[in-house]
């Protein structure tokens, strides 16, 4: 029998009211930090970056700690720590089903992160099947289809376009055989949210399945497979405030149960016997382990777990109304700022998360970035965010060129924040983007970028 994971490890204590009014809601490490500006003397780092990678927060780091003296193998041992990190790591499973709501039959498998998600899905795919994705996919969503017939949709201006174009698309495919969207919950560039729900309708009307990338979504908003219908869902731990390289895929198990395992190796495989020809026959497990070769991510799944129940326990309502606050603050206190011009597909008036990007007139997006890191402690991302198509069309660009970290004179600036956000940091980016456009720079920074 496993033994009882509560039990054996301590349990750390919820945040005091001191501490969540230093990084409201939810406190998150490097509150603390200090890093020197151009101006001299050193400010708090004011992270705004979250769409790439939120901080850990304080509570997963606390829970990571009070774990790691038990580590062990994972089914892989019969000693007491080997049990009691096989049982954390299948409870971190059962906290990620019920997170996503998952339905009864669903799987949930650990991986490394979103991109990793979706090409174990993209390897699962029955022969013949055809994927429908729109160009404003992130990379992760856009690329692993390689090997199966991909039909790219255009950017649409309008969710109800979305769904006219999704719908159109999939009634005049040829021949009628498998077929799987995917789409993105909210953009990692404009932060918009999508018709998840009505995707997943008219993609099942036509026969297909759909795969949700909540890589962006599920650190501001509840994520319900039941509800809004989609056959899996992929995510990242290092965007939900658990850093610590896991990921999940969760949904459906015919496809993945039928595939050949993602990765050949030890714990994907059951059974493994030589043959009088010298050979070597498998048997592949049936459940998630099939998909999950090598000693898995203890940690990277504890981790996710506990960030599953910190969000959990602060209310996404919470949470999301919170981030509203902030998003206005920020395009109101820029709105009379007319050299910057915000992106956007659908409008601005359109339902979002805390990620915005923009481009600012007579500065590249590179050399505004590093001027409000230089001189204001904050950090930004500048580039084409690993989602070139979308961008360059945004920006009128379809030239634009480079990879996802590349700072480009044709890319955007994009801030975003979270749970882990202080007001001070929101209202510290408005004064510094207002400065560097009135001032071009307070320590010699040239608005040109030259």
């Amino acid at each position: 029998m496993p033994v009882s994971t509560l039990s054996a490890v301590p349990a750390v204590p919820a945040a005091s009211a001191a501490d969540r009014s230093v990084c409201a809601p939810l406190p998150v490490l490097g509150r603390d930090v200090t890093v020197p500006v151009a101006a001299g003397g050193e400010v708090s780092y004011a992270a705004l970056d979250y769409a790439a990678s939120a901080p850990a927060l304080q509570r997963v780091w606390d829970d990571v700690a009070a774990y790691a003296p038990y580590y062990g193998s994972v089914h892989r041992g019969a000693g007491y720590l080997s049990q009691l990190s096989t049982d954390l790591f299948e409870n971190a499973r059962r906290t990620v089903a019920g997170f996503l709501d998952c339905r009864d039959g669903d799987q949930v498998v650990f991986t490394r992160s979103t991109t990793d998600s979706l090409n174990l899905l993209a390897t699962a795919l029955p022969d013949g099947c055809e994927v429908f994705v729109f160009e404003t996919e992130h990379h992760a969503a856009l690329l692993p289809w390689r090997g199966s017939r991909v039909t790219f949709l255009d950017a649409p201006s309008s969710p109800r376009q979305a769904v006219e174009s999704l719908e159109r698309a999939l009634a005049g495919r040829e021949p009628h055989g498998p077929a799987l969207v995917c789409v993105t919950g909210a953009s990692n560039v404009t932060g918009e949210l999508w018709p998840v729900g009505e995707l997943a309708a008219a993609a099942h009307a036509h026969g297909a399945r759909i795969v949700l990338d909540a890589a962006q979504l599920a650190p501001h908003h509840a994520v319900s497979l039941r509800e809004l219908d989609v056959d899996w869902v992929a995510f990242s731990g290092h965007k939900l405030y658990a850093p610590f390289g896991s990921g999940v895929l969760a949904g459906r198990a015919d496809w993945l149960r039928r595939a050949e395992p993602y990765l050949a190796g030890g714990g994907a495989s059951r059974k493994v016997t030589r043959r009088a020809d010298g050979g070597v026959d498998v048997e592949w497990q049936e459940g998630a382990a099939r998909h999950e070769a090598g000693s898995p991510n203890v940690i990277g799944a504890h981790a996710i777990a506990s960030a599953c129940k910190a969000l959990t326990e602060a209310g996404f309502e919470a949470l999301a109304a919170r981030e509203q606050r902030l998003i206005r603050t920020v395009r109101e206190g820029l709105a009379d700022v007319p050299e910057v011009r915000f992106l956007s597909l659908f409008g601005d008036d359109a339902p979002r998360v805390g990620v915005l990007s923009f481009v600012v007139e007579g500065w590249t997006g590179s050399r505004f970035a590093a001027a409000l890191s230089a001189e204001y402690g904050i950090g930004v991302r500048d580039g084409l965010f690993c989602a070139h198509p979308l961008v360059s069309g945004l920006l009128g660009d379809a030239r634009a060129e480079g990879g996802c970290g590349a700072p480009e004179s044709s890319g955007a600036v994009r801030v975003s924040f979270g749970a882990g956000t202080p007001d001070e940091h929101v209202e510290r980016f408005v004064r510094a983007v207002r400065g560097l456009v009135r001032h071009g720079g307070r320590a010699g920074s040239s608005p040109s970028g030259a």
